[in-house]
């Protein structure tokens, strides 16, 4: 028997049974949900680089204090975070904590932000992945957004396949990143400790001067330091996912999402300090345009630049050519491109837990065959492909959409967490456990302030630059949760029972609709009857005098005992005839229950489709919108239906050669 496609891809079905066996240990959560903050040191430093070269003026002599802002933000909110796994393990992270202690208004625009930062880190994190291997293999260029789209599929169908057969496949790229990266961090400094530091292959190019720029002071210099600063906070993104999967972790779950949170903070503080201390050492240019690079070899206007880490793996190994370059390109590649896990992890989860509250359609809380939120990971999917696409896979261009959203999360949970430990305070007399609630709430209500602080940055300096299209897709996702959750309600009080049993129709009146006398027009027939209806009635409509007078002879020659009913339609309106009747039928007996029986085919081939069943489906169609009024469907399975059943041995077709008597 062939394997079919879907099995091919996803694998074998699971019991909801095994779900415990879906939990992760610290080995394993910290590549699945820590992959983003770590790979982003790969990209944090030339953020800074890029942004601190303006116009031709170089203001590289900035970075290690930019830098320094960011180690100290980083470590801010890695402390707020552990709070909040400790307070809050049943997951839901930033979303759960601002709808507890803020209000919901608070946690739809925390699950709005956070919504928009999973999608730019699926995108942002294999555009870099892939600014990567061009850095490695120029010649991939041409094939830009065909490699990054190759790459989401990819991830699709290995995160549809569930969480710890994902996690063991990320583990090893993300180890050997950490490893690689320290390495290279450890042999650069060591070499300029002995006086053979690194040099960067531009480090000899100058950048050019645009025409009518001079040197910045003053405010207009703070306001690049800020730019450049709300760049690097890059070095944050996904910092908040442990947070949001504490049930996937293995029990004790706070305290190993707590454990896993400050490995991760440790690892990125070091590896983005070490890459932004070399990246100064070997003199590091990186520039928005190569062609502003005096002395870039090749064509600057179809010439790539290597990526800042590249050059300085490049510098530090000995060349472009050696082996150590190559890994370092490799693992820097693979770990960015699955940094995109996070997102594939937090955004289904965080779907899944705002449709449970009725904020998003339900279907996203279903699990997949393979326990896994399968709608939400496709719809993630599509949405940061179709991202890629439009803007051509770009780093640049993507990542000013980056970031607000993560700081509005942030925000917003650090001043709930503020306000939870008020209430802790309030309720709790006990001297030993006091101390550290105020402790807690001095580390959350920092991070409130300067996560705020760092947000007005973020909104000021990126604004312009694309940010805006984020400002604009909060609302809009806001208003839309809060729309479907208004649906939900209204839906919930209409159809709640009223006090009492239940309520029978005083009659039912059944028609089942004719076009020929066939097979499964006598099925129907017969189907009608046995549900002994108040009165029943053959339906059809008249096209042709001829084709009226052949199936009045054909019903009186079979003597079927159900009176055929004829409507006349001089416009040939099929549908509107028959909507016409039911309507009238259903004035004449406002109380009672019109049942509508329809002939249907059952056909094996998608063409088939195209040929039968069309009237069936519009009746169908309308009919579902008249009060009172119930549809059956009473299917005839053709024979090139067989093909769907091969092999599944059944009964006999009931009523098959039946006949109305």
């Amino acid at each position: 028997m062939s394997i079919p496609f879907k099995r091919l891809i996803v694998g074998r079905p699971l019991s909801s049974d095994r779900l415990g066996e879906q939990m992760l240990p610290k080995r394993i959560a910290l590549p699945v949900f820590a992959s983003d903050p770590l790979s982003s040191v790969a990209y944090a430093t030339q953020e800074i680089l890029l942004v601190l070269t303006l116009g031709g003026l170089a203001y590289l002599h900035l970075a290690p204090w930019v830098a320094a802002a960011v180690v100290v933000l980083l470590t801010v909110v890695v402390l707020s975070y552990r709070q909040v796994v400790q307070a809050y393990p049943s997951g839901g992270g930033s979303y759960e904590v601002a709808s507890r202690n803020l209000g919901p208004w608070a946690g739809l625009v925390v699950a709005s932000a956070l919504l928009v930062d999973y999608v730019m880190t699926v995108a942002v994190s294999v555009a870099a992945g892939v600014d990567n291997i061009i850095s490695a293999v120029p010649a991939l260029d041409a094939y830009r957004v065909m490699v990054n789209l190759g790459f989401v599929v990819l991830l699709t169908a290995m995160n549809l396949r569930g969480v710890r057969e994902s996690g063991r496949l990320f583990a090893v790229p993300t180890y050997l990143f950490v490893v690689g990266v320290l390495a290279m961090i450890v042999i650069g400094l060591l070499q300029s400790a002995f006086g053979h530091a690194p040099v960067a292959e531009s480090a000899g190019w100058q950048v050019r001067a645009e025409p009518g720029h001079v040197g910045l002071t003053g405010t207009a210099l703070m306001l690049l330091a800020l730019r450049a600063f709300s760049s690097g906070c890059t070095a944050l993104t996904g910092a908040e996912a442990i947070s949001n999967g504490v049930p996937a972790f293995k029990p004790p779950k706070s305290r190993n999402a707590a454990t896993t949170m400050a490995v991760m903070g440790g690892l990125s503080i070091i590896m983005f300090a070490g890459i932004t201390a070399l990246a100064v050492i070997s003199r590091v240019h990186y520039v928005d345009d190569a062609c502003q690079l005096v002395g870039f070899p090749g064509n600057c206007a179809t010439g790539t630049q290597r990526t800042v880490i590249a050059q300085i793996a490049a510098a530090v190994f000995g060349g472009t050519h050696s082996v150590m370059f190559f890994y370092i390109q490799a693992a820097t590649a693979l770990i960015l491109i699955l940094a995109a896990n996070t997102a594939f992890n937090g955004f289904p989860l965080l779907a899944a837990i705002l449709a449970e509250h009725r904020y998003l359609p339900r279907q996203l809380h279903t699990r997949g065959d393979r326990l896994a939120f399968s709608n939400g990971i496709v719809i993630l999917a599509m949405v940061a492909g179709v991202l890629i696409y439009a803007f051509d896979g770009s780093v640049t261009r993507l990542i000013q959409l980056y970031i607000l959203g993560v700081f509005t999360s942030f925000t917003l949970s650090q001043a709930a967490m503020v306000r939870h430990w008020n209430r802790e305070l309030a309720r709790s007399a006990d001297p030993v456990r006091r101390p550290r609630i105020h402790r807690s709430r001095v580390i959350n209500a920092v991070g409130a302030c300067l996560t705020a602080l760092v947000l007005v940055v973020v909104l000021v300096t990126k604004f312009s630059h694309g940010a805006y299209l984020v400002v604009i897709a909060m609302p809009v996702l806001y208003a839309m949760m809060r729309g479907i959750r208004r649906h939900y309600d209204r839906v919930a009080r209409e159809l709640r029972p009223q006090p009492g049993g239940m309520v029978l129709p005083s009659r039912i009146h059944a028609v089942v609709l004719v076009s020929r006398l066939h097979l499964p027009t006598l099925r129907a027939l017969g189907y009608a009857r046995a549900t002994r209806p108040d009165t029943l009635t053959a339906l059809t409509v008249e096209i042709s005098e001829e084709e009226e007078r052949t199936l009045r002879a054909e019903w009186e020659e079979r003597e079927i005992p159900v009176p055929l009913t004829v409507i006349a339609s001089p416009y040939r309106d099929i549908t509107g005839s028959v909507l016409g009747h039911i309507a009238r039928l259903h004035e004449e007996h406002p109380q009672d229950l019109i049942a509508v029986y329809i002939p249907e085919y059952v056909v094996g081939h998608w063409w088939e489709h195209l040929l039968h069943n069309q009237s069936a489906l519009r009746f169908k169609a309308r009919l579902l919108f008249q009060r009172g009024v119930m549809v059956t469907s009473v299917p005839w399975q053709l024979d090139s239906s067989d093909r769907l059943t091969e092999g599944q041995p059944g009964p006999a077709s009931p009523g098959a050669g039946a006949t109305v008597g």
